[in-house]
């Protein structure tokens, strides 16, 4: 196994009296996508957070290609290639794809947009993820599919040099066929060499495309395990009970959570 390109250890994380996450331990690797699980309430959007550098970690020490490193905002998180694509999607309806995807970082010549360099830009991003489901990238975001507008977010992510690229409930909401595109181009993301999480309660997509499974459980990370050595009901017990048979917490610990 390689080292991670992005991984935390000792992560803990309260807000005032409540303790929400627990000696986090945590990583992300190059060409691999990683699912992390767990209940409502369990710390999957506050320990996503600290790695955007909108939660500041009470303790806990966090590493970028094994250097330290402190994520203290978004902009910084994004300078080391670490890109969010959040369930809202953050797209401007009355945009169409290029602007979108070049939104707040717009290339410009002079007091000009160099609309035709940015254009040519979004074409060769999408094609290089083989993105088939889009006729044009002047088309209005607001004409988009859920499917389509998924796609968006994600190459826009990859459009900015996204080393490690966070994905938050990418099928929530979309059809068998679009669900389907999606889960393809998570896979090629990682097959581009990117590190990908992908947050999701839904089992079926986990097991399909995930290369590995970090359940949290009462923010606590209960185990994390290879895809091909777990299976579905091993996660569901993990995710509910914080242990599954050998696998998770100590028994202990996870009464004591619970």
């Amino acid at each position: 196994m390689s080292d991670p390109i992005l991984n935390v250890t000792g992560l803990n994380k309260s807000f005032g009296a409540v303790h929400v996450l627990h000696d986090i331990d945590f990583g992300v690797y190059a060409g691999e996508v990683t699912a992390l699980v767990g209940d409502n309430g369990a710390g999957k959007s506050t320990l996503v957070k600290c790695f955007a550098g909108i939660n500041a970690i009470d303790t806990g020490q966090m590493f970028w290609e094994g250097k330290p490193v402190t994520l203290s905002s978004p902009a910084v998180a994004s300078s080391y290639g670490i890109e969010f694509v959040y369930q809202d999607l953050a797209l401007a309806d009355n945009l169409d794809i290029t602007q979108n995807m070049f939104l707040g970082r717009e290339i410009t010549k002079g007091p000009f947009l160099a609309d035709g360099e940015m254009e040519a830009k979004a074409r060769e991003t999408l094609s290089s993820l083989s993105v088939r489901t889009i006729n044009s990238v002047r088309q209005l975001v607001s004409s988009l599919s859920g499917g389509q507008r998924q796609t968006v977010a994600i190459a826009k992510a990859v459009l900015w040099n996204g080393k490690v690229v966070f994905l938050d409930e990418p099928t929530a909401a979309l059809g068998v066929a679009q669900t389907r595109q999606v889960l393809n181009l998570v896979r090629r993301l990682a097959d581009h060499g990117i590190g990908v999480v992908l947050i999701s309660h839904n089992m079926n997509d986990v097991m399909e495309v995930a290369d590995r499974v970090a359940a949290l459980y009462l923010g606590r990370v209960a185990a994390e395990v290879k895809k091909s050595e777990t299976n579905t009901g091993q996660i569901v017990e993990l995710i509910t009970s914080g242990r599954s048979g050998t696998i998770g917490l100590p028994a202990a610990t996870a009464v004591q959570s619970a």
